[in-house]
């Protein structure tokens, strides 16, 4: 059992073999795109319903109750065998609370198969379209071909923007810039 607390805890290997293994067997079955967007839309849905991040999540639910409420609402939604399958092995192995990152790991193995670089960008009032394309356009330009954009606001940057893509982190941000200037000024005095 400690094993398993600490997959769980390093977050990506358990995701990751979960993630690889539907991918293999959607590949296998040529239903890769449907069972893709069939596992963005389970994420939509754990996102949108509370009720369902609490059955996702809690220990205290017995294993068969919350294996057959998952797959009652995946049934419901009309979500395809596949993927249901694949949420009651999940639940099968009381691996529930695991499943948003399971969907994370799978949504990035497809990314990297289809060679979409995924670009976390962080701004300080939420971009225009006009914005989007031009920083679209200038990713491009950097030499990241497909580019996948995530935005999120966040607005004590104050302005400017933070784009991480990978390892690489872009910040233009007006905050990083007044915290340069303030050690800049404590150097010089």
């Amino acid at each position: 059992m400690a094993s398993e607390g600490t997959t769980l805890s390093q977050g990506g290997g358990l995701a990751d073999r979960y993630a690889a293994a539907l991918y293999a067997y959607a590949s296998e079955q040529n239903a890769l795109d449907a069972v893709v967007s069939e596992m963005e839309r389970l994420h939509r849905m754990i996102d949108a319903s509370a009720d369902f991040r609490r059955l996702l999540e809690s220990p205290l639910i017995d294993i068969e109750q919350s294996r057959r409420a998952a797959l009652a609402v995946l049934e419901a939604e009309g979500v395809g065998k596949i993927v249901r399958d694949f949420v009651g092995v999940i639940a099968n192995n009381r691996r529930l609370r695991a499943l948003p990152a399971i969907i994370g790991a799978f949504a990035a193995l497809v990314a990297q198969k289809r060679g979409v670089v995924t670009a976390e960008v962080t701004t300080a009032h939420p971009l225009t379209d006009v914005q989007r394309q031009s920083l679209r356009a200038r990713l491009i330009e950097a030499g990241y071909g497909n580019v996948n954009m995530n935005e999120h606001v966040d607005a004590t940057l104050l302005g400017g923007l933070v784009v991480k893509i990978g390892a690489r982190l872009y910040d233009t941000s007006l905050k990083s810039r007044l915290q340069r200037l303030q050690y800049a000024m404590k150097g010089a005095a």
